[in-house]
């Protein structure tokens, strides 16, 4: 089976196997991509929270970027843990340098056990510079919330942040409702030009561990075969919906959940 597509990952690594760019390699080559990757810090933790962050030198993360690319040039980018203002200025430059136009990026913030990812600084530089630069950001409820500076606990309070990211620069935003307790999870989708309600069961269980970097590493791929970016959207939604649901019960916290669930081996084993 070759590849349909090429894609760059620039996140932080999750020694558990369940988020981060582990979660991102598992999604892209469930989906029949081909999977490169930028690592921006090296995390210790499992399904019970993370130990440790170790930060991977800024000019190495350029360097990662832009020597895979001299090489093999990536049909789409997903960008997800950046936790340094110097971080995100070396993924700027290394944008400036590579010229790929189709970047998803995942605002990472906050681990699922409750650990901050990333600094202040961090997040206004984000805000100001890297939002404009992405084609779609896929924020969950918490990230908008910092984003935006708004506190969400309606539907309407996710569609008004949204619109608000739309405002600071972002052409399209899709904000994940995971954590709003509702009977359905709304996942929202909205440009200047359109708005879209992704209405989706919620499976009562604790393994979602990565469902935000998986998410958008999912919707990356849909992207970076050709498909629009709303049903990129609604494709990224179903995968994850069926990856929660057949999830794998590892770990005694939150654990993770199945990547493989698309990924059918049509072979006999003797």
């Amino acid at each position: 089976m070759k590849p349909n597509s090429k894609i760059l990952i620039i996140a932080g690594s999750d020694s558990s196997g369940g988020a981060g760019i582990q979660a991102d390699i598992k999604t892209v080559t469930a989906l029949g991509s081909y999977a490169m990757t930028a690592v921006t810090a090296v995390t210790s933790q499992n399904t019970t929270g993370v130990k440790s962050i170790v930060g991977i030198d800024p000019k190495e993360i350029l360097n990662q970027i832009t020597f895979t690319c001299k090489d093999i040039r990536p049909d789409a980018i997903k960008i997800g843990m950046l936790h340094t203002s110097e971080v995100i200025k070396s993924v700027l430059k290394s944008l400036d340098l590579i010229k790929v136009k189709k970047i998803i990026l995942d605002p990472v913030m906050v681990a699922k056990g409750g650990t901050k990812l990333i600094d202040s600084k961090a997040i206004q530089l984000l805000k100001s510079k890297l939002i404009k630069r992405a084609s779609l950001i896929t924020p969950n409820i918490p990230e908008a919330e910092v984003l935006t500076k708004t506190k969400i606990i309606t539907k309407e309070d996710m569609i008004y942040a949204a619109n608000k990211l739309v405002e600071l620069g972002a052409k399209n935003v899709l904000i994940k409702g995971g954590h709003l307790q509702n009977k359905f999870v709304n996942d929202i989708f909205i440009n200047k030009n359109d708005i879209k309600i992704f209405d989706s069961k919620r499976h009562k269980t604790n393994n979602t561990h990565g469902t935000g970097c998986t998410l958008s590493s999912a919707v990356t791929t849909f992207i970076s075969c050709g498909k629009p970016v709303k049903k990129s959207c609604e494709l990224g939604i179903k995968y994850v919906n069926l990856a929660i649901k057949s999830n794998p019960k590892y770990g005694k916290g939150h654990g993770p959940i199945n990547h493989l669930t698309s990924l059918k081996l049509n072979r006999k084993f003797k």
